[in-house]
Protein backbone atom coordinates (compact mmCIF):
# COMPACT_ATOMS: atom_id res chain seq x y z
CA UNK A 1 0.00 0.00 0.00
CA UNK A 2 1.42 3.34 -1.02
CA UNK A 3 0.23 6.93 -0.91
CA UNK A 4 2.09 9.31 -3.18
CA UNK A 5 1.81 13.08 -3.35
CA UNK A 6 2.99 14.86 -6.48
CA UNK A 7 2.62 18.10 -8.39
CA UNK A 8 4.79 20.42 -6.36
CA UNK A 9 7.18 22.91 -7.88
CA UNK A 10 8.26 26.50 -8.07
CA UNK A 11 5.62 29.13 -8.75
CA UNK A 12 5.43 32.90 -8.47
CA UNK A 13 3.19 34.55 -5.92
CA UNK A 14 -0.35 34.73 -7.23
CA UNK A 15 0.09 31.59 -9.28
CA UNK A 16 -1.55 28.19 -9.03
CA UNK A 17 -0.57 24.57 -8.60
CA UNK A 18 -2.54 21.36 -8.34
CA UNK A 19 -1.23 18.62 -6.12
CA UNK A 20 -2.27 15.01 -6.53
CA UNK A 21 -2.41 12.26 -3.95
CA UNK A 22 -2.58 8.80 -5.50
CA UNK A 23 -3.11 5.58 -3.62
CA UNK A 24 -2.02 2.17 -4.79
CA UNK A 25 -2.80 -1.15 -3.17
CA UNK A 26 -5.96 0.04 -1.42
CA UNK A 27 -9.26 1.57 -2.46
CA UNK A 28 -9.07 5.26 -1.67
CA UNK A 29 -12.86 5.62 -1.62
CA UNK A 30 -12.86 3.88 1.77
CA UNK A 31 -10.68 6.59 3.26
CA UNK A 32 -10.84 10.22 4.28
CA UNK A 33 -7.86 12.22 3.07
CA UNK A 34 -6.07 15.10 4.72
CA UNK A 35 -3.42 17.46 3.43
CA UNK A 36 -0.81 18.84 5.75
CA UNK A 37 2.27 20.95 5.21
CA UNK A 38 5.51 21.75 6.94
CA UNK A 39 7.60 24.80 6.22
CA UNK A 40 11.31 24.86 7.06
CA UNK A 41 11.83 25.38 10.76
CA UNK A 42 8.12 25.30 11.52
CA UNK A 43 5.70 22.76 12.93
CA UNK A 44 3.50 20.66 10.73
CA UNK A 45 0.26 22.45 9.83
CA UNK A 46 -3.19 21.20 8.87
CA UNK A 47 -4.30 22.36 5.42
CA UNK A 48 -7.57 20.58 4.74
CA UNK A 49 -9.50 17.36 4.78
CA UNK A 50 -12.06 15.68 2.54
CA UNK A 51 -14.44 12.86 3.41
CA UNK A 52 -14.77 9.55 1.62
CA UNK A 53 -17.52 10.75 -0.69
CA UNK A 54 -16.09 14.22 -1.28
CA UNK A 55 -18.06 15.85 1.50
CA UNK A 56 -17.08 16.85 5.04
CA UNK A 57 -14.70 19.45 3.67
CA UNK A 58 -12.66 21.46 6.13
CA UNK A 59 -9.92 24.00 5.49
CA UNK A 60 -7.43 25.84 7.59
CA UNK A 61 -8.24 29.53 7.89
CA UNK A 62 -4.98 30.38 6.16
CA UNK A 63 -6.01 28.64 2.93
CA UNK A 64 -9.80 28.86 2.90
CA UNK A 65 -11.03 30.53 -0.26
CA UNK A 66 -7.76 29.88 -2.09
CA UNK A 67 -7.34 26.10 -1.86
CA UNK A 68 -9.86 23.49 -2.96
CA UNK A 69 -9.91 19.80 -2.16
CA UNK A 70 -11.47 17.26 -4.49
CA UNK A 71 -11.26 13.60 -5.23
CA UNK A 72 -11.79 11.15 -8.08
CA UNK A 73 -12.39 7.79 -6.48
CA UNK A 74 -12.45 6.10 -9.87
CA UNK A 75 -8.82 7.17 -10.28
CA UNK A 76 -7.97 6.46 -6.63
CA UNK A 77 -6.68 10.02 -6.40
CA UNK A 78 -7.33 13.17 -4.40
CA UNK A 79 -6.38 16.68 -5.43
CA UNK A 80 -5.43 19.95 -3.79
CA UNK A 81 -5.96 22.91 -6.10
CA UNK A 82 -3.98 25.87 -4.82
CA UNK A 83 -4.72 29.32 -6.21
CA UNK A 84 -3.49 32.79 -5.31
CA UNK A 85 -0.39 31.27 -3.80
CA UNK A 86 1.63 33.31 -1.33
CA UNK A 87 5.26 32.99 -0.26
CA UNK A 88 4.05 31.79 3.13
CA UNK A 89 2.51 28.77 1.41
CA UNK A 90 6.04 27.50 0.76
CA UNK A 91 6.31 24.09 2.43
CA UNK A 92 6.52 20.38 1.89
CA UNK A 93 2.96 19.18 1.39
CA UNK A 94 1.87 15.75 2.55
CA UNK A 95 -1.29 13.77 2.02
CA UNK A 96 -2.50 11.32 4.62
CA UNK A 97 -5.42 8.92 4.71
CA UNK A 98 -7.47 7.33 7.41
CA UNK A 99 -10.71 5.39 7.78
CA UNK A 100 -12.29 8.32 9.61
CA UNK A 101 -11.77 12.06 9.64
CA UNK A 102 -9.40 13.05 12.42
CA UNK A 103 -10.44 16.64 12.76
CA UNK A 104 -7.43 18.83 12.16
CA UNK A 105 -4.89 16.44 13.58
CA UNK A 106 -1.30 16.81 12.44
CA UNK A 107 -0.10 13.68 14.21
CA UNK A 108 1.15 10.91 11.97
CA UNK A 109 -0.21 8.35 14.41
CA UNK A 110 -3.76 9.48 13.60
CA UNK A 111 -3.41 8.45 9.98
CA UNK A 112 -3.07 4.91 8.78
CA UNK A 113 -1.39 5.97 5.56
CA UNK A 114 1.06 8.77 5.01
CA UNK A 115 2.55 9.75 1.68
CA UNK A 116 5.90 11.17 0.76
CA UNK A 117 5.80 14.93 0.56
CA UNK A 118 6.00 17.20 -2.43
CA UNK A 119 7.76 20.55 -2.20
CA UNK A 120 5.91 23.74 -3.08
CA UNK A 121 8.00 26.89 -3.36
CA UNK A 122 6.30 30.24 -3.90
CA UNK A 123 8.57 33.10 -4.89
CA UNK A 124 7.73 36.72 -4.18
Amino acid sequence: VQLQASGGGLVQAGGSLRLSCAMSGLTLSNLAVAWLRQAPGKEREFVGTIGRNGGSLDYADSVRGRFTLSRDNAKNTCYLQMNSLKPEDTAVYYCAASFRINGRSTSRSDYGYWGQGTLVTVSS
